[in-house]
């Protein structure tokens, strides 16, 4: 699937959800099925800067694909980033860098974090595809 035919299913999941405390469980479980970091990647280099909780991302390339794992001490934030895992992972690093981020805004996941947790959201999208454009400058 493409990261856009992933971010629409993730947008029609979210819509079948009446209000936000249906979605945050929904998020909760989702951060349940994370593709989890080994310990060994749960190091300084790994964890996501500007997020209140500690995130740990990792990304390794698969027959030109990225790869992400990653794991959260705190359980919206494991959901959040289950939810980004889940529409960037396994994708060409070219793919996720030209890849909107629109989704988040249709799901309304910005609006209902509170400050920090949307600051430490950016973050994420950032590193996801900071790691993106190192793959794909060593692809080049």
């Amino acid at each position: 699937m493409t990261i856009s035919e992933i971010q629409e299913d993730i947008i029609d999941e979210f819509s079948m959800f009446d209000d936000w405390e249906e979605r945050y469980q929904y998020m909760i479980d989702l951060g349940k099925t994370l593709p989890l970091i080994e310990e060994q990647y749960k190091t300084e280099d790994n964890i996501i800067k500007g997020c209140q909780s500690k995130v740990w991302v990792h990304a390794e390339m698969k027959d030109d694909k990225v790869v992400f794992t990653a794991d959260s001490d705190a359980i919206i934030t494991k959901g959040i980033i289950a939810i980004l895992i889940r529409a960037f992972s396994n994708q060409h690093p070219k793919a996720i860098i030209e890849s909107n981020t629109d989704f988040i805004d249709q799901i309304g996941l910005k609006e209902h974090l509170s400050p920090t947790r949307a600051n430490g959201l950016v973050s994420m999208i950032k590193q996801i595809k900071m790691y993106a454009l190192a793959y794909q400058t060593q692809l080049n």
